[in-house]
């Protein structure tokens, strides 16, 4: 009977922290998806914008046939193709953090329905609980409960912990892609700018492609990592630098394209990559030593309540 109740008081104790969790995540996804609806407005104007200039252009009329006459049509026309791009790219990039934003939602609302009933089912446990401590005569039933109550919560925090290190390390490995793919980018520019020629030229932007692949792949696991850490920052006393997660996510990745049209701006694009992958290690290696102290604590709480279980 004590073991029973004891297993079903730490399970409901990692439901309702669980519960609790996907709350918060969920109320912060909806802010940001918020956001996200206003970029995407201001995005697709720009973009009709963009567009709409060009079109101006490429018809005929008095003011191009001067422009043509004078040589800075072209001139003038490239540049606004470079801007319509530069807009259509940047709100193609929006539109699909916005939808992995609203699959994030959608899991969270599953998993919030899952959870539902945690909070009635540890109410109607702790009833039960009452019930059996009044009838033992031991001194050490209340005890072994109390024990399991703290239990119950280490085993659940701890497991929150090893959840955001794994997240983390995904954006680890992201952003270590990122890097090598922008040095390579570096090394095959600067070959380009000394007359390398078409094939460094491919070469050059066949890295950046794949840098903004890896740096969107980074950008999804930051917004993932900034929701378990919030989460973990509001339990402990840690004082991590999370706030710079989701600015970089967003403004650097949003400026990433427009920055690479310009070679010297990826030598920057790479310094900003490298300063991030060098903040996340450092939060990671902070929730080690978090993870490491509460599993200890955790062992300690299990033995003890083994110890007076056995003595029953």
């Amino acid at each position: 009977m004590f073991t029973d109740i004891n297993e079903q008081i730490i399970n409901l104790k990692d439901k309702i922290r669980k519960k609790e969790k996907y709350e918060r995540q969920l109320k912060d996804y909806d802010s940001e998806r918020e956001s996200i609806e206003r970029r995407l407005l201001d995005l697709r104007k720009r973009v009709e914008t963009e567009e709409r200039d060009v079109e101006k252009l490429e018809r005929l009329s008095l003011t191009n046939f001067f422009a043509t006459v004078t040589g800075k049509k072209d001139e003038k026309l490239s540049k606004e193709k470079e801007e319509a791009v530069v807009a259509r790219h940047q709100l193609e990039k929006v539109e699909r953090t916005k939808k992995e934003i609203d699959e994030e939602i959608s899991e969270l609302i599953k998993k919030l329905d899952s959870v539902k009933f945690a909070e009635q089912a540890y109410q109607d446990i702790l009833l039960e609980k009452e019930s059996l401590i009044k009838s033992t005569d031991t001194v050490y039933t209340e005890e072994v409960f109390a024990l399991s109550e703290k239990e119950g919560l280490l085993k659940a925090y701890v497991k929150e912990v090893e959840e955001a290190i794994k997240v983390g390390e995904q954006v680890q490995v992201a952003l270590s892609n990122a890097i090598s793919d922008l040095e390579k980018a570096e090394s095959w520019g600067t070959l380009d700018m000394f007359g390398g020629g078409t094939v460094s030229g491919l070469v050059k932007h066949q890295h950046m492609d794949q840098a903004e692949h890896h740096l969107h792949q980074a950008q999804k696991r930051m917004r993932e990592f900034q929701k378990e850490l919030v989460d973990v920052n509001e339990r402990t006393d840690l004082t991590m630098d999370i706030s710079g997660l989701l600015v970089f996510a967003d403004f650097f990745f949003d400026g990433f394209f427009m920055d690479f049209i310009v070679q010297g701006k990826i030598t920057e694009s790479l310094k900003q990559t490298k300063d991030q992958y060098r903040n996340v290690a450092q939060i990671i290696n902070q929730l080690d030593v978090e993870y490491r102290t509460n599993s200890e604590e955790l062992q300690t709480v299990q033995q003890k309540k083994q110890r007076i279980v056995e003595g029953l």
